[in-house]
């Protein structure tokens, strides 16, 4: 039996207060101090902060005792749709109309208008046989002559699971074609010697770290000449020791490889045995990103950002063929699956990355 709960911003309030449970599921609801409403899913295993109304974020997940999110400067989201005045979270999706960071003709923001769109309407599903709880929420975006478009986004908890099955559909609503640009932002937090394995040949070829440096950074001496390593010896950054100069920032662009199931799987295996995880298909965001930043202010690693494109802005992605046409009426889709991997669940995933290598 599954039930659909409606979500409205009159239901949360400063304190945090019990919404409903279901087998070990207790989810509450509260306003942080900023004014943002949060949902939070809890069970046995571990729990999210999501924010139903601002970009459907994954703003906190702590799975296996610890919390899985960057460290940033930021304890809260803020009232702001400004990209950088408000990150901090676990997950975001970024899109649509533009991704990246702009270039000199480009007039999307930084990563686009979803991160922070005000989302207006938002779910809970709940699914008694299978035990599981759905986040949900639908934005729709309209420019007059330009875009109208709406986009579905779901966050699927599994009782006992500590991982998240994320989806995201965009169905545009013109009757004539519209250009998408998506990828999804994974922020995982990095640890001193963690060991990154995942579905992809080892070598410039396939690896290939971005060597222009967006506006948004002031890289500091030696960045340049780290870039340069990167770029000929990429397997220096597949042990995170904590001399490698990921300051502020080190974006990489991965050719990434699928199973027979269709799927390409990142791990960063930390050094207690467990590891973080994403996997996700190919064929529906055929770009994949990594991005690491390793400050005492900001210490994050997106292990694996499925993407349609890169993040040289909407004019230079769409100069390389890498942005999407959705014709008028159709929907675009995308499913993955990220969290925590214990000791007993990483070997498994080890063997079938090496498996996808070897294949």
């Amino acid at each position: 039996m599954s039930v659909r709960l409606e979500l409205y911003k009159s239901s949360f309030s400063d304190n945090e207060q019990t919404l409903c449970t279901m087998g070990e599921f207790v989810i509450s609801t509260f306003k942080y101090p900023s004014g943002i409403e949060a949902l939070r899913v809890a069970h046995s295993t571990g729990e999210i902060i999501m924010l139903p109304f601002k970009g459907q974020q994954i703003w906190r997940a702590i799975f296996g005792g610890r919390d899985l999110t960057m460290q940033s400067m930021f304890d809260e989201p803020v009232d702001t749709t400004v990209y950088l005045e408000t990150y901090g979270a676990f997950f975001i999706h970024c899109g649509l109309t533009g991704l990246g960071a702009p270039g000199p003709t480009d007039q999307h923001p930084l990563h686009g208008e979803l991160p922070n769109a005000p989302f207006q309407t938002a779910w809970l599903e709940l699914d008694h046989d299978r035990q599981q709880v759905t986040v949900a929420g639908s934005y729709c975006h309209k420019v007059a002559f330009a875009t109208n478009y709406r986009a579905t986004a779901k966050t699927v908890m599994t009782a006992g699971s500590a991982l998240l099955d994320i989806s995201l559909s965009v169905e545009n609503l013109k009757k004539t074609p519209m250009d998408l640009m998506y990828l999804a932002h994974a922020n995982f937090r990095p640890v001193d010697h963690g060991e990154l394995h995942y579905s992809a040949a080892y070598g410039p070829q396939s690896v290939k770290v971005r060597q222009s440096i967006p506006a948004h950074i002031s890289p500091k001496p030696g960045y340049v000449e780290f870039i340069d390593r990167l770029a000929k010896e990429p397997t220096l950054h597949h042990v995170l020791v904590p001399e490698l100069g990921f300051d502020p920032e080190v974006v990489f662009s991965i050719d990434m490889m699928a199973g027979d199931d269709g799927y390409a799987h990142a791990v960063q295996k930390r050094p207690d045995g467990t590891a973080d995880y994403i996997c996700y298909q190919p064929a529906q965001a055929p770009i994949c990103m990594r991005w690491i930043c390793r400050t005492p202010d900001q210490d994050g690693i997106g292990l694996a950002f499925p993407a349609t494109s890169e993040v040289e802005g909407y004019a230079a992605e769409k100069a390389k063929g890498q942005v999407v046409e959705l014709a008028g009426g159709e929907t675009w889709n995308i499913d993955m699956r990220m969290g925590h991997l214990d000791k007993t669940e990483v070997p498994a995933i080890l063997k079938r990355i090496a498996e996808i290598q070897a294949g």
